[in-house]
């Protein structure tokens, strides 16, 4: 194995490209146009251009990957995470193609990708389960069978996929019908398989993780466990190592479930086995990732373990570089700094990046895929940066990261780093109270708190800022227009004109004006053209790196669709109108 193709972008292609040259191997990168001058295509070996822009056309087109692999002489292929990683259509024609497969065995993929079968391997092994359908549903009525038997609420869930997409929680019976809908056709356009099935959901629960690594010589191993409770719509937003707060009887269950059932399975290469904690510490298995995973430099910093060099590794046959759980040495918390404005739901922000400046210091990794006049694309993942955080104690990591976060700058695009500042101010995180955290804690116990911190009083727009010495010490400054008219008239002055004009104000849209709330795609209309609504009814899809949101009618009225299915859309741009 020489030369590995990397089929995937962003930072995670970058820190394959980085792995790659530590470990003597040749990186060849593939780039869709919006990517062509970025990070990772500039430090790769050599990279080579992938026919159109959409997910579709680059990154999962699996000929094309192939043709280039083939015309670069790749002997391996990484898939990184998302795209195509858990695709076993892809890694088979890997292999048939005489390629090594950087990642676990088809069959594995196939059987712990597929929610159910993977559900009934945990059982097998005996693993915890909170009660679940044993296959996927086909109606509503199904539905409200598994539910006159187990009561509310339940998760629907995509049998295909995971990450949050194709999964709805239902709390009253009544959105039973809407919710299945939602999540099949969400699992539909996420992963080509509406299939879902439904389980108990087990309400304000952590979100803890096994990382699992396994070689083709019979050695599976648990290198460590993660929390990953903070999260927003099911995606995981800020992540630890170790697990904090876990009872030892827990652990041991957690980690030897996940070692069951990845040797069930015949697991091979690294992966990770999610399960969900209640608050009465009810453990239940959720679902096994056949990849690496976005937090796994948490894992790495407390372990010592390159992942990706494991990776390598075990896909050239050799044994694992241990045999047994490392004793974590730390804490480390990431932060995955996304191009969302925390300020409106989170919504993607893409474009371009004005300012990025970086944090650095005792403790501080960062795995980025972008830097100062890059452009964030509105056709990806939303996933800017990580900012990898480690100090002796939990308490040292907490102190660096807020000084890290203090250091970070990014303008240009809106970034989570404001919410990443309040999360550390939180009792329910920062160890100062009981810690609280839990998978919708960001929407609930902490919205209120998150909302405030994130309000702030509009700027003056004639305001000048700088810093000034006074008595030998700086001082940051802002001076508003009636300060500057006093000072310009004592001095026999005027002020020095506005370089550039303000933007004048855009009027707001009429109140039956249906506007897109960010840049994205229309993926679909929810209401027939000419239906009438009443406000506040969901009425049409917009998709935005990789992320659905619901658009939603502001008045009652007549709907008139002036966008068509497919459309890309700018931030404010008129869809409809009611009438």
């Amino acid at each position: 194995m020489k030369n590995v193709l990397i089929a995937n972008r962003g930072e995670i292609a970058l820190r394959i490209v980085r792995a790659c040259h530590d470990t003597g191997l040749n990186a060849i990168a593939v780039y869709a146009d919006p990517d062509a001058d970025a990070l990772f295509v500039r430090h790769a070996d050599a990279a080579y251009a992938l026919p159109g822009t959409t997910p579709a056309q680059t990154y999962l087109n699996i000929p094309a990957l192939l043709a280039i692999a083939k015309r670069a002489g790749a002997d391996a292929v990484h898939p990184g995470y998302g795209f195509l990683s858990e695709n076993a259509d892809f890694a088979r024609a890997v292999e048939a193609a005489g390629m090594v497969w950087i990642g676990p065995p088809p069959a594995a993929i196939t059987q712990l990708g597929d929610k159910i079968a993977a559900r009934q391997i945990a059982t097998s092994v005996g693993a915890p389960l909170v009660p679940g359908t044993d296959g996927p549903v086909a109606t509503g009525d199904d539905i409200r069978a598994f539910v006159r038997d187990h009561g509310l609420p339940i998760a629907i869930k995509a049998a295909a996929g995971g990450g949050g997409r194709g999964m709805r929680i239902v709390r009253d019976a009544s959105e039973i019908d809407d919710m299945f809908a939602a999540a099949t056709s969400e699992a539909t356009t996420a992963f080509g398989n509406g299939a879902c099935y439904v389980e108990r959901f087990l309400d304000r629960p952590r979100h803890v993780e096994a990382q699992v690594i396994a070689d083709t010589h019979g050695n599976v191993v648990v290198v460590g466990l993660r929390d990953c409770s903070l999260q927003r719509r099911n995606q995981k937003l800020i992540e630890e190592a170790p697990a904090p707060f876990l009872p030892p009887a827990i652990e041991t269950r957690i980690a030897t479930a996940a070692r069951d059932i990845c040797k069930a399975a015949g697991y091979r290469g690294a992966g990770t086995v999610e399960f969900l904690l209640g608050a009465d510490g009810l453990v239940s298995f959720l679902e096994v990732n056949t990849r690496l995973q976005v937090e796994h430099p948490v894992t790495e910093e407390t372990t010592g373990l390159d992942l990706v060099a494991e990776q390598f590794r075990i896909a050239q046959g050799l044994p694992l570089s241990i045999t047994d759980t490392p004793a974590p040495t730390g804490h480390a918390i990431e932060f995955r700094i996304n191009a969302e404005d925390p300020g409106r739901g989170f919504l993607p922000t893409p474009g371009p990046i004005t300012r990025f400046d970086t944090p650095a210091g005792p403790g501080i990794r960062l795995d980025s895929g972008v830097a100062a006049g890059d452009s964030v694309a509105g056709a990806f993942d939303s996933l800017m940066a990580k900012l990898i955080v480690t100090g002796p104690t939990r308490d040292i990591a907490l102190a660096r990261a807020r000084r890290a976060l203090a250091e970070f700058h990014i303008e240009g695009v809106a970034s989570v780093l404001p919410f990443a500042r309040a999360v550390l101010n939180a009792p329910d995180f920062n160890g100062s109270a009981p810690f609280a955290v839990h998978t919708r804690w960001i929407e609930t116990d902490f919205a209120d708190d998150l909302a405030s911190a994130l309000r702030v009083t509009p700027a003056d727009k004639a305001v000048v800022r700088g810093r000034i010495e006074i008595d030998g010490q700086q001082h940051d400054i802002a001076i508003g227009p009636d300060l500057l008219s006093r000072i310009a008239a004592k001095i026999g002055t005027s002020p020095a004109p506005a370089t550039t004009a303000a933007p004048a104000e855009q009027p707001a849209p009429p109140a039956n004006t249906i506007t897109a709330p960010m840049a994205g795609t229309l993926a679909r209309w929810i209401v027939a053209d000419g239906t009438a609504v009443a406000a506040g009814t969901p009425v049409a899809i917009i998709e935005a790196m990789k992320m659905e949101v619901e658009i939603t009618a502001p008045t009652a009225g007549r709907l008139h669709q002036q966008a068509a299915q497919g459309q890309p859309l700018a931030q404010g741009q008129p869809i409809g109108t009611l009438q």
